[in-house]
């Protein structure tokens, strides 16, 4: 859904000749011929007219984002609260417009007297930070729910992206309500194809069988729960910090007639009671887990298995083990995972092989999470006007902009997807796995 929403508003008032402008201060940060239409409440436009995307800086509060928010964030904020505008742009799957921000717009730092007289012409009161929009969690309220990682604050950063409506994800997940990476077996599977396939791969990885137990963690709305006791008969157990997950599980269980085989609970990993499980399912779960407690997360979910049960790590990595994760001042920090962290697949299968795990097998599954992402943005893209009934447009300005952001970022190996299967071996030696893998493709 392609909208201008600059035909909204009241035609500006150019600026007094000789003024400083808006359109000026933008052609001397990127050039008079930046492929981009811009425009300003002052009146002031830049870049090139033609253009087939446009950006306008509706309000002086959206100067405010940027100059006190440089970056990410401060362009967020402006977006999100309504005082940056963009034109020819899906709002739902704002792709084209990232890439032309990352690919195009090339900045040009500004020498100290410049900046100095753009304060000047501007006022000091630009350099005043704005309230950022209510949709972002700051750190100071963070810090008023406990330590980083703890059972309090995990729950409430599982709740801030998980719980804002089970209608909402309908729209955009699909019939599949999988909100993690899925394997597209070929180039035209569809979506629910794929996901269907990353269900199954998963199974037959952890060689599931009719009469086992499988632990789920981080469980979501139950699809692996689901799958797993449907399609191979096993006692299958998810748990979920969401709430609105957990139950919309629970009914699905009840609805599928599989409520003698699975369950859905709300309830922190931690807190699982069990042991004794052939197989455990960790889908989407270790970016909330934090790196500094990965020793603790293995060492927790080794202990709930058998000597010889499996276990199948699958979560979003950097492409490398050197660079911090997560900007914690960052978009993604303040307005889709609060306290999310990322690392490389190194630190991760080193953190199993310490605590004993022994790892089989190891996959990167990037580009099918760039394709995953691609569906999701289309999906909340055709249904944008409900999606923004049900959620907010700020809301759904965030979702549009972080899933094509992404999708972006696997693309270009910013960040990958990794499946890590490990068993619990013997101190004797014995994994109970075939001499060669079996699980297919």
């Amino acid at each position: 859904m392609s909208v201008d929403l600059r035909a909204t508003r009241e035609a500006a008032t150019p600026a007094p000749e000789g003024r400083v402008t808006l359109g000026a201060i933008f052609d001397q940060l990127f050039g008079a011929g930046a492929p981009v239409r811009f425009s300003a409440y002052d009146g002031s436009t830049a870049g090139d007219p033609e253009a087939p995307i446009g950006i306008h800086l509706a309000t002086p509060r959206a100067v405010g984002y940027l100059a006190t928010a440089p970056g990410s964030l401060g362009l967020a904020r402006a977006y999100v609260h309504g005082d940056l505008d963009v034109s020819g742009v899906d709002l739902g799957n704002p792709y084209e417009l990232l890439k032309l921000v990352e690919d195009d717009l090339h900045l040009r730092r500004p020498a100290p007297a410049q900046i100095v007289e753009w304060v000047r012409a501007l006022g000091l009161r630009t350099l005043l930070p704005p309230e950022p929009p209510p949709e972002e969690v700051r750190p100071g309220h963070r810090i008023t729910l406990g330590l980083r990682h703890s059972l309090l604050r995990d729950s409430a950063a599982i709740s801030h992206h998980y719980d804002v409506s089970n209608r909402f994800y309908e729209m955009v997940l699909g019939p599949s309500m999988t909100y993690t990476c899925a394997c597209y077996p070929t180039a035209e599977s569809t979506l629910e194809e794929a996901q269907e396939h990353k269900y199954d791969l998963v199974a037959r990885k952890l060689g599931l069988r009719p009469g086992m137990r499988l632990l789920d963690v981080g469980c979501g709305w139950g699809g692996m729960v689901v799958h797993a006791a449907r399609h191979y008969g096993v006692k299958a157990v998810g748990v979920t910090l969401s709430r609105e997950q957990a139950e919309w599980g629970a009914r699905r269980v009840t609805a599928e007639g599989l409520a003698d085989l699975a369950e859905v609970r709300h309830m922190d990993y931690r807190r699982v009671a069990e042991s004794g499980f052939d197989a455990i399912s960790a889908i989407g779960l270790i970016e909330h887990i934090g790196v500094r407690n990965y020793p603790a997360y293995f060492r927790f979910l080794r202990a709930k298995l058998r000597p010889g049960g499996r276990l199948l790590n699958h979560g979003i990595t950097r492409a490398d083990n050197l660079h911090p994760g997560l900007d914690r001042r960052g978009f993604i920090s303040r307005y889709v995972f609060p306290d999310g962290e990322l690392t490389g697949s190194g630190d991760i299968v080193r953190a199993m092989e310490d605590v004993g795990f022994e790892v089989q097998h190891h996959e990167n599954l990037r580009v099918h999470y760039a394709k995953t992402l691609t569906g999701w943005c289309q999906n909340l893209s055709r249904h944008w006007d409900e999606a923004v009934a049900e959620a907010g447009l700020p809301r759904a300005k965030v979702w549009g902009l972080y899933m094509a952001g992404s999708r972006l970022g696997f693309e270009r190996n910013g960040i990958q997807l990794h499946q890590i299967l490990a068993t619990r071996t013997t101190d004797s030696g014995e994994s109970g796995y075939p001499l060669r893998h079996d699980f297919g493709v």
